[in-house]
């Protein structure tokens, strides 16, 4: 029996909805494979995205349940707080840590829909910060799926295209106004064989090159059991990674560097999950919050060092009073510094994916 294209997994960030209400409305109603979306929005999220995209869509859009199952025709929406997960032919709500800040994240859900689908999958990585999404297409494309990618150019924020480029040579790329086309030419087309599938074009109809990397699966299947909410013990870290001198921006614990291709990645033992580039925006927030707590003790210890010099004055004590002023001073400069610093920070800081409807 011939296997068809028929789940498409789509993960986007930073100015992703308009994308999303475009894309699902360029779909037809008898579109023959599921979609399942996810997007970064925070834990806390009344969870509107569902709703929104329900008018742009012929298809039904509905929230992710756990145990639904995933059939053809429908779109299924990431739940807040929440990995998306495909396992065994049904959603599954994953209460794992965190990846790249994030829960849902993407990279979870392409992880599971690759493991679980093979080269029936199709990813779609659209608009957004940083990388996620870019580690799970690389699985998507390594067993034997489609990669799809919209044009960093035409996307809102260029990093996560960019970054899935980076990762995998893609099997189309295209601007926000051609990606509901592209799903149309590869969804529902039968899965060629690795030896018959054909070389890379600029269309959507290429299909993967290669068949599953062997070896991959078991690794993929830890990480999506993970996201699920299994705990990970030390000796299945030390089967994925190797420890690295970098400490988890979460936990705090150490982090150990990820064997295998695809981005440059990092994992906890409590299983946080990061690439590079998320390290990097977790160590800037916080030197971010580190500033500005310096300089807030600087500038109290200011007032105060001025109000003992003031009180050594009215009492007589003039050596003591030019002690504390001199120090007063030393403080001011400290204080005057942190705060350009801080500021200057501020001026340069970026969203890391603000939430959307």
């Amino acid at each position: 029996m011939t296997s068809l294209r028929d789940v498409v997994a789509i993960g986007g960030s930073y100015g992703s909805s308009a994308v999303l209400r475009r894309l699902l409305g360029g779909l037809p109603a008898d579109f023959p494979a599921a979609v399942l979306i996810a997007t970064h929005v925070p834990g806390n999220s009344p969870g509107y995205l569902a709703e929104a995209l329900t008018g742009h869509s012929r298809l039904p859009v509905r929230q992710a349940v756990d145990g639904q199952p995933i059939q053809p025709g429908q779109v299924i929406v990431a739940a807040p707080d929440r990995h998306l997960l495909a396992v065994d032919g049904a959603v599954l709500l994953g209460t794992g840590p965190r990846e790249n800040m994030a829960r849902p994240a993407i990279d979870p859900l392409f992880r599971s829909v690759a493991l679980a689908y093979g080269p029936r999958a199709i990813g779609l990585v659209l608009t957004g910060l940083l990388n996620d999404g870019a580690s799970g297409l690389h699985a998507i494309k390594a067993l034997g799926g489609t990669a799809l990618v919209q044009h960093p150019l035409d996307a809102e924020a260029d990093e996560m295209p960019r970054a899935a480029l980076e990762a995998v040579e893609a099997d189309a790329v295209g601007r926000a106004e051609d990606l509901a086309g592209m799903l149309v030419a590869v969804a529902g087309t039968p899965v060629l064989p690795p030896g018959l599938a054909p070389g890379p074009t600029s269309g959507p109809t290429s299909g993967s090159t290669s068949g599953p990397t062997s070896g991959l699966e078991p690794d993929l299947e830890l990480e999506v059991a993970i996201a699920a909410g299994r705990r990970l013990g030390s000796d299945q870290l030390r089967r994925l990674a190797n420890p690295a001198p970098l400490s988890c921006p979460h936990c705090h614990g150490v982090l150990s560097e990820m064997k295998g291709g695809g981005p440059l990645r990092y994992r906890c033992q409590i299983g946080h999950a990061f690439t590079a580039e998320a390290v990097i925006a977790s160590q800037e927030a916080g030197v971010s919050d580190a500033l500005r707590i310096a300089m807030r003790m600087m500038e109290e210890r200011v007032e105060l060092v001025t109000r003992m010099a003031k009180e050594a004055r009215e009492s007589g004590r003039s050596a003591v009073a030019e002690l504390y002023e001199a120090r007063a001073v030393e403080y001011a400069g400290y204080a005057a510094t942190l705060r350009r610093a801080a500021t200057t920070d501020l001026r340069s800081s970026r969203p890391t994916g603000p939430p959307e409807a």
